[in-house]
């Protein structure tokens, strides 16, 4: 319980400075009925109290139980909410690509949340854990978007014990992880994985350094493969946008200032 109590003191400074030194005094954050959202509204709430709000902004396909598990865990802690439908967005503009669909659901409802940063003067606050960053599995410009992520260095199997510390409802920790992007989508069956099998791994490659020879002698090697790749493979959705370096004299841009070169 002690590291808990570190990480969450930790945490709470961490959204309070970072939110602050910016001339801002607020933070918003979408609130899905999940566990990742509920640990940062909790901690959200905890930093910035009356000055932070969460937006629970549901499709036609979400879950009736997400919006009731979001609406129990505000009553909980007293955190203000909004409830702001994106169904109309997403009948604006029909895909019957279920990848694709998923992707512009979740770039809309940033875009709402974007909006009422704007509007309330506040930052968003986001909800991506190591998890997820490390394997890409997020939205470009979507969830994975936001201004600061207290939870992006927790491993998803750590979060559960962290809201479990915090208290957030057995409703929201008991629930199978999902994005809610279409119904009955499930985060581990799109892997292909539990968590409780990834996270091990991750933890040893990204953390410890371990070496594919390493990792294979402790893990499957189907699930050593799939981390590898998938780490490798969405290496771009964790770096921000490339910039050609026209004008900075930087390591492998030098031919730039060639004495024959003239921009």
């Amino acid at each position: 319980m002690k590291k808990w109590e570190l990480i969450e003191a930790f945490l709470i400074r961490f959204i309070k400075e970072e939110i602050t030194k910016t001339g801002l005094k607020k933070g918003i954050c979408g609130l899905s009925g999940g566990i990742d959202s509920a640990v940062v509204a909790v901690l959200a709430k905890k930093a910035l109290g009356e000055k932070f709000k969460a937006f629970m902004l549901p499709s036609q396909y979400s879950s009736k139980s997400s919006i009731e598990d979001a609406k129990e865990l505000c009553e909980k802690f007293d955190i203000d909410y909004e409830i702001i439908s994106i169904a109309p967005l997403l009948e604006a503009y029909p895909i019957d690509d279920k990848v694709r669909f998923g992707n512009f659901s979740a770039r809309m409802r940033m875009a709402i949340l974007y909006d009422k940063s704007a509007e309330l003067g506040a930052l968003v606050i986001g909800t991506s854990n190591k998890s997820e960053l490390m394997l890409g599995y997020g939205t470009l410009f979507g969830d994975l978007a936001s201004a600061l992520n207290p939870i992006g260095d927790l491993y998803k199997t750590e979060i559960f014990e962290f809201a479990e510390y915090l208290g957030v409802p057995d409703s929201i920790i008991n629930k199978p992880p999902s994005a809610d992007l279409w119904q009955g989508q499930s985060d581990e069956k799109e892997l292909g994985y539990a968590y409780s099998q990834i996270d091990p791994v991750l933890e040893d490659f990204v953390d410890n350094r371990a070496t594919k020879e390493e990792l294979l002698k402790k893990y499957d090697k189907d699930l050593v493969e799939f981390v590898i790749k998938k780490v490798y493979q969405n290496q771009f959705k964790r770096k921000p946008p490339i910039i050609a370096k026209l004008k900075s004299r930087t390591v492998g841009h030098d031919f730039l200032y060639e004495r024959d070169i003239r921009l």
